[in-house]
């Protein structure tokens, strides 16, 4: 990569890295982002979906698909030393600065037909940031979608790259126990919620379904009763994490989960009000465009660094996009980047020469999808 796309991606991404914002609050980010896409003579498109979210058009004047990279923008927040603050601590500030220098470097390039869309996504923390860009209708003419994240040292080293992240599909569910109060010494009066909320757990553990796909249901909270032990809880709440590596099976475990929750408690004679959020749909990528990627990697950083896919548990609202507009086809892009301690911590840091093998990575895999 040139020298000057180098010195490009670092500028970018100082600016991002020093202005992290919270999810649907990314306006000095969008802007800035807004103004270098029009410096290199995209058609800007502002406050997508009423937020912040910024697409890019570039028109090569052929036909052809219409290709998209997708960046998200949003910082996590902490407290720290008695303050509230945002730090980039997930890499999105790096994810932005690649695809913007990937989105210059084609569009002084040139692209050989068709069009490039590239979208800087809003609050993917919040998994609230693909759907307000869907539900603009400013993807519904996208054909291909690439996206990326830097991965923790564990999983990629420095200078390696894999062409597809599969991330799990993930939810959770949040049900209220209703019993009946009564005297600690004439149980018989009272229906115990803390009892059916014991008896839930107790079913949702015997859930089974496929062994051959990672999958994962665990009580994360409970809370029941008062603050006097002798009188029976009319009232318990509990919360569950789902996870599954496939969205088939996360629709079965959110199914069983309901059955059992209702059914336990009616055994003993509570009711259950069930809440299961949509939570986000695994990784479902096209083996054309990864195939693309791999090559791409390839040629970028030798064919010994192209890492095979990698299976992740952890969830990631790009995968809305094929969700909710499946005629279009996705890629993801894991980035070796040496990110340590671990990603969302605080101090997470990583190796920025990283962003150089990211920016060309995503440039020519842009091109190779255009030119197919």
């Amino acid at each position: 990569m040139e020298q000057i796309y180098i010195d490009y991606v670092y500028k970018l991404f100082e600016f991002l890295h020093s202005h992290p914002e919270l999810g649907m609050e990314e306006h000095e980010t969008s802007a800035f982002l807004a103004a270098e896409l029009e410096d290199c003579g995209f058609q800007v498109i502002r406050n997508v979906g009423g937020k912040t979210g910024v697409i890019g058009i570039l028109d090569s004047g052929r036909p052809g698909k219409t290709v998209a990279l997708r960046a998200d923008m949003d910082a996590l927040p902490y407290v720290i030393d008695g303050e509230n603050v945002a730090r980039h601590t997930c890499g999105h500030d790096s994810h932005s600065a690649m695809v913007m220098t990937a989105a210059r470097m084609l569009a002084e390039r040139g692209i050989p037909c068709g069009r490039l869309k590239i979208i800087f996504q809003p609050a993917e923390e919040t998994l609230a940031g693909s759907k307000s860009i869907i539900d603009s209708g400013l993807a519904d003419d996208v054909d291909e979608m690439m996206g990326l994240h830097i991965r923790p040292k564990e999983e990629l080293g420095f200078g390696q790259a894999s062409p597809a992240v599969y991330h799990g599909a993930s939810s959770r569910a949040d049900i209220i126990v209703r019993g009946r109060s009564a005297h600690g010494a004439r149980p018989q009066q009272g229906i115990n919620a803390v009892e059916a909320a014991v008896a839930i757990v107790n079913a949702v553990n015997m859930i089974r379904v496929d062994p051959r796909v990672s999958h994962s249901v665990k009580v994360t909270r409970f809370f029941g009763g008062g603050k006097a032990v002798n009188i029976i809880p009319d009232k318990a709440e509990i919360s569950f994490d789902m996870r599954a590596q496939s969205n088939q099976v996360m629709a079965e475990l959110k199914e069983k989960l309901r059955s059992c929750a209702a059914l336990a408690a009616g055994a003993n004679g509570a009711e259950a009000e069930i809440h299961i959020s949509e939570g986000v749909p695994a990784a479902e990528f096209d083996g054309g465009m990864v195939e693309d990627l791999r090559l791409v990697i390839g040629e970028v950083l030798g064919n010994e660094n192209v890492m095979p896919p990698i299976v992740s548990p952890g969830g990631e609202d790009f995968h809305f996009y094929i969700q909710k507009l499946p005629h279009c086809k996705t890629a993801f892009l894991g980035l070796g980047s040496d990110a340590a301690p671990g990603l969302h911590h605080q101090d997470m840091c990583f190796n920025h020469k990283a962003m150089e093998y990211g920016a060309e990575i995503l440039a020519g895999a842009v091109r190779k999808r255009l030119e197919g």
